[in-house]
């Protein structure tokens, strides 16, 4: 395939053609650390498509114009390459490799294109944008950029092209200019992966973010999925483990009374007990009042434990201290994404 790499075909060495997202997840699979199975739309496809699209001369007119001092003008900007990016049709030779390589339970073979309706194989998955530039710098882009999670097969090829049309949002714009990067050729990818349903996720620190002992690491635990952490709606379970002898030090269990989970649009909204609110037909996540499960520990001590070596294995893998995303769906760890800590002082 040329526009596309599995997980198992990327390493920490692609972020100029994966993005540094996809660089990351590609690294860990290669690792056997266990990451949810996806692949990468490479930033060559990106390219491809404004040339094939003549989408790419336009876009270079347009900001052309931008006076980033006036906001108007990167406001008015965005909002044309925008059009452009989403209503130009995919190549065919594009959309026939994403489709080629979505997988199906349990993760073999491909989807036929076009799916039939109410084929729903591997979905739904998350669809993000890892950006790259020339200068590796791809990880300061992290914020500027959007993400499309519980995509279906009817909004995967429209997603993707979002993502690319998030290079120029009035944010990613004004980040452009203003740190001196429209003149250098800034790129994307899509990162296209399984979404996990979890029935427990959170965070943890490699090195405890307060107190900054390195022989201390830290977890968070929810029920459900981690959007309620990070939302801040909900107050998590902590945990302190030491990393040398494998000791839990401190345990604070939290009282949750609400956890969202992805409640599939054909199931219907009436379900016995839910909480009232009712979600926008395009967002599946739900919120459900909790019953006595929301006072008890998230994890066992023995996950804890678990979970604390996949940390500790991933930190040793990278050299240096991280902050990983997890999830756990039937019974399995899962981790979503690394990243280095950047707030610790000098070891």
């Amino acid at each position: 395939m040329l526009f596309i790499r599995k997980f198992e075909e990327i390493s920490k060495h692609d972020v100029g053609i994966a993005g540094g997202k996809g660089a990351s997840l590609g690294e860990m699979t290669q690792a056997g650390i266990p990451v949810p199975p996806g692949f990468v739309i490479l930033s060559g496809a990106f390219e491809q498509f404004l040339e094939e699209t003549d989408v790419g001369v336009e876009v270079d007119a347009i900001l052309r114009t931008v006076d980033h001092q006036k906001m108007h003008t990167v406001e008015d900007a965005s909002e044309k390459i925008h059009a452009l990016i989403v209503n130009a049709e995919m190549p065919k030779d594009i959309e026939e490799e994403i489709w080629a390589a979505t997988p199906q339970p349990p993760y073999q073979g491909a989807f036929r294109h076009p799916p039939d309706k109410g084929e729903r194989g591997g979905f739904p998955v998350a669809v993000r944008s890892s950006a790259t530039a020339e200068d590796s710098s791809a990880a300061a882009w992290a914020g500027q950029l959007d993400s499309f999670l519980n995509t279906t097969e009817e909004t995967l090829i429209e997603n993707v092209k979002k993502c690319w049309a998030s290079l120029f949002t009035p944010r990613a714009i004004f980040y452009r200019f203003e740190k001196g990067l429209h003149e250098q050729k800034i790129s994307v990818a899509v990162v296209v992966q399984q979404m996990i349903q979890s029935e427990v996720s959170g965070i943890s620190f490699s090195v405890h973010p307060v107190t900054q002992d390195r022989n201390q690491l830290i977890i968070e635990a929810g029920i459900g999925l981690g959007e309620a952490i990070v939302s801040g709606q909900i107050t998590p379970d902590s945990y302190v483990v030491e990393k040398t002898g494998w000791k839990i030090l401190d345990k604070n269990v939290n009282e949750q009374k609400k956890a969202i989970f992805v409640i599939p649009a054909e199931a219907g909204i009436q379900s016995e007990g839910m909480d009232p609110r009712i979600r926008e037909d395009d967002n599946p996540n739900r919120w459900f009042p909790l019953g006595p499960e929301g006072s008890q520990q998230k994890l066992s001590d023995q996950e804890i434990l678990e979970l604390s070596k996949l940390v500790v294995n991933i930190e040793n893998h990278y050299g240096f201290p991280v902050d990983v995303e997890w999830a756990r769906e039937g019974g399995k760890f899962y981790v979503v994404q690394s990243r280095p800590i950047t707030t610790l002082n000098p070891a």
